[in-house]
């Protein structure tokens, strides 16, 4: 703690005890709690952030090698609600910090190419995994569930496969693509609500394409929430490009790479977890697609 203690004191801060919570210290001080945590991002995104009249985040009062914030403490409010209120705060920082990248035909190639070869890839993991399991003459539990549940990975990669073609026709012909200020790293432990929203922990954020935010949402509260009306309310403010929107269900339809190297009992929690994210994300996309039908 000396080299914190010695931070603070250049900063008149006179700390009177400290205590830790994951990787931030907090620290009673003369001047109230604060919080300290290692800068991993030095782009001095909360100056641009300042600049766009976005300033949802706890007071700095140092960013350096490490960033020094005022502590803030949690209102305890129903989660329904605090999902609500960050999905707005969200979409006002996406539409505050929007501008377009110059790009060319060769970067979307790039990224068309990764997504490709990613599905590919997943196919071919699957469909060997699965014809190891289905020799065996007893599988365990979790080859069990994997085998019972193996049709919704192979029809999520066929979605996703679908929607990079789309994709591509989409993006054929821009030479630019809209950018924001993205978080990066977002879930209801990093909303807090105060006198003002706060939104905390910015190590991960960096500017790129709005939906990023939306994916590490989703990721992270698929079980928690209904999505289809948290993104209807995100684009109420923010309205997502079909390009977007595209890419979005390219990403929570591509199934992760599950390896049997845990106990069972995790194993099949591992695998259950991901069948109910690709069922969610298939159901999601379903009531996203017959919405614009309607409309």
């Amino acid at each position: 703690m000396k080299e914190i203690s010695e931070l603070l004191k250049s900063h008149d801060i006179r700390a009177l005890g400290y205590k830790k919570e994951g990787n931030v210290v907090i620290a009673d001080t003369n001047i109230g709690k604060v919080a300290i945590k290692k800068n991993k991002n030095k782009d001095f995104i909360f100056d641009y952030l300042n600049t766009r009249n976005f300033n949802y985040y706890p007071d700095i009062l140092s960013e350096d090698d490490y960033i020094v914030s005022k502590y803030v403490e949690d209102i305890d409010i129903p989660k329904e609600q605090k999902i609500i209120d960050l999905v707005d705060l969200v979409s006002l920082m996406h539409s505050k910090t929007t501008h377009y990248k110059k790009t060319s035909e060769d970067e979307y190639k790039k990224i068309y190419e990764d997504l490709s070869n990613n599905y590919e890839y997943l196919y071919e993991y699957y469909n060997d995994l699965i014809t190891l399991i289905d020799e065996k003459v007893f599988m365990s539990p979790s080859e069990y569930l994997l085998a019972r549940n193996i049709s919704y990975i192979f029809k999520s990669i066929e979605i996703g496969k679908g929607y990079i073609d789309n994709w591509l026709e989409e993006i054929n012909g821009l030479d630019k693509m809209r950018v924001s200020i993205v978080h990066n790293n977002l879930d209801l432990s990093h909303y807090i609500k105060n006198s003002r929203d706060f939104l905390v922990s910015w190590d991960k954020s960096k500017v790129d394409i709005p939906i990023f935010d939306l994916y590490n949402l989703y990721n992270h509260h698929f079980m928690d929430f209904d999505f289809y009306e948290l993104l209807k309310r995100y684009e109420s403010v923010y309205p997502l490009k079909k390009y977007e929107i595209e890419l979005l269900f390219i990403l929570i339809t591509m199934p992760s790479k599950i390896e049997f190297d845990d106990t069972e009992y995790n194993m099949c929690i591992k695998i259950g977890n991901e069948i109910d994210r690709l069922s969610k994300s298939n159901s999601l996309i379903e009531e996203y697609k017959k919405s614009i039908v309607k409309n």
